[in-house]
């Protein structure tokens, strides 16, 4: 039996303002943006990523204090260049470490508004074996 890990609940202060910072300065894209009498509830997903992320304010989110997230991880080909559209795009990231020279090694990070920490790995592997084949992704727009 698979398990699969589809989505992560993020906890914000403002959704309006998470919107923008996912989707436009970190490039996750905007799969849902619904709004009831009762609720909102939005999700993005990293392009390639069966994984998203859903902010709202469902009773698991007014649980959770906003930014209190820490060390969620994605995972890029190239950290370098991860970084580089990352910082071109408005995102104050960290300096790139290199814990190990073998692949996996290499991390930087990066805080939301509300201080929700993330780190970026490399792993090289991902630019010939991407996690999800491109024929797969079209619900991410990639």
């Amino acid at each position: 039996m698979d398990w699969t890990l589809e989505v992560v609940v993020l906890p914000v202060s403002d959704l309006d303002r998470a919107i923008t910072f996912y989707r436009d300065r970190v490039g996750f894209h905007l799969d849902h943006d619904v709004h009831t009498e009762h609720m909102r509830i939005v999700q993005l997903t990293p392009t390639g990523s069966g994984c998203s992320l859903v902010l709202g304010d469902l009773p698991a989110q007014r649980q959770m204090e906003p930014g209190s997230m820490r060390g969620l991880q994605l995972v890029v080909a190239d950290a370098a260049t991860a970084r580089a559209e990352l910082v071109a795009r408005g995102v104050d990231c960290d300096e790139i470490s290199v814990i190990d020279p073998r692949d996996g090694g290499t991390f930087f990070g990066f805080s939301d508004p509300d201080g929700n920490t993330w780190a970026v790995q490399e792993l090289r592997v991902r630019a010939d074996r991407p996690l999800i084949p491109v024929d797969h992704r079209d619900r991410n727009g990639g």
